[in-house]
């Protein structure tokens, strides 16, 4: 697989990640054995960049890698995240970006992950009442120390993206991109690339809606989080499915799935676009890493962002607890 560099940083990924997210929580019922599997068969398929948090699954996604991490340290680059407060099993949260929790929270993820520096540490989310100087200045004392090698900030505004990076290089923003959730493209991504800022694309096939397989919200399990999400809501899935056409239609033009198109639409945004699909089986993780080799053309990328534009999707992208902290 192709490669990219993390923005400024020393880093190199592979052009597609995996979020691991989904292994721990909140799409439906999971399975250790098949995910250890699936992260196995994705270092094998040309995936570096594997990215976690220390909320999925209250620490238990984090152990899980570090289960994996045993013996292949060197081949991975390991993305981690701090600042979302939740108890287990509960959606509802709080945000704590302050340096005291960052700094423990830091040791804690290390431990789980069983490793001794972090690649690319994020703020998950940030509280207004912590300036941004504050954690990126405690984010930037954990790299003199040896904790992290790469600082990165999720789903923040321009003007604290500014902010941030003039207190220590920021390489990377992740923030949701995919065709179904162009926010970002008004100012947060004409900032990055201001600034040599990678953007990790998360949800980049709009949690599935993305790959025509969804359809009624009755083929999600109970305990999986779009049950509770507004974009999945009666009324505005209908709408959502819409959109999907244009997807599906280019994708039987060009004999792939409707997926590998949504994922081929972002790597053609430019080199400093990172997707992480998130998955927990094998034959999801294949179908998105060939994803790498469909090529659109201008012509259809420009045809897909003219299908899809910005603002089409119906509904917030998240309930009430999870708005709280976008643009931050």
């Amino acid at each position: 697989m192709d490669t990219r560099t993390l923005g400024g940083s020393s880093l190199t990924v592979s052009a597609l990640g995996l979020g691991c997210m989904g292994m721990s929580e909140f799409y439906g019922p999971t399975d250790e054995t098949q995910s250890l599997s699936t992260l196995e068969r994705a270092l094998e398929l040309g995936v570096t960049h594997f990215d976690t948090a220390d909320m999925y699954g209250s620490g238990h996604n984090e152990t899980l890698l570090g289960r994996f991490l045993a013996g292949k340290r060197d081949r991975v680059v390991v993305a981690t995240k701090f600042g979302i407060v939740r108890q287990p099993g509960v959606y509802d949260r709080s945000i704590d970006s302050s340096p005291a929790y960052l700094r423990q929270a830091c040791e804690e993820s290390l431990k789980r992950l069983g490793v001794e520096v972090i690649d690319l540490y994020y703020a998950h989310r940030l509280n207004p009442d912590v300036p941004v100087e504050d954690t990126v200045g405690a984010m930037a004392d954990l790299a003199r120390a040896g904790k992290i090698r790469a600082l990165g900030l999720c789903e923040v505004s321009a003007a604290t993206l500014r902010r941030a990076h003039a207190i220590h290089p920021i390489a990377a923003v992740q923030s949701e991109y995919s065709l179904w959730t162009r926010d970002m493209e008004a100012d947060v991504l004409p900032t990055c690339r201001d600034l040599g800022v990678s953007l990790v694309a998360y949800a980049p096939l709009g949690r599935g809606l993305l790959t025509a397989t969804i359809s009624d919200q009755k083929q999600l399990a109970d305990n999986d989080f779009r049950r509770l999400s507004p974009r999945f809501q009666d009324g505005n899935l209908d709408a959502n499915l819409r959109l999907v056409d244009a997807v599906t239609a280019l994708a039987e033009a060009k004999g792939c799935k409707p997926g590998q198109v949504a994922l081929a639409w972002l790597l053609a945004q430019g080199p400093d676009i990172l997707p992480i699909p998130g998955t927990k089986r094998i034959p999801y993780l294949e179908e998105n890493v060939g994803a790498a080799s469909v090529v659109l053309s201008p012509e259809e990328v420009a045809a897909l962002s003219a299908a899809i534009p910005p603002g089409a999707a119906s509904g917030d992208r998240y309930p009430a607890a999870g708005m709280r902290g976008l643009n931050a």
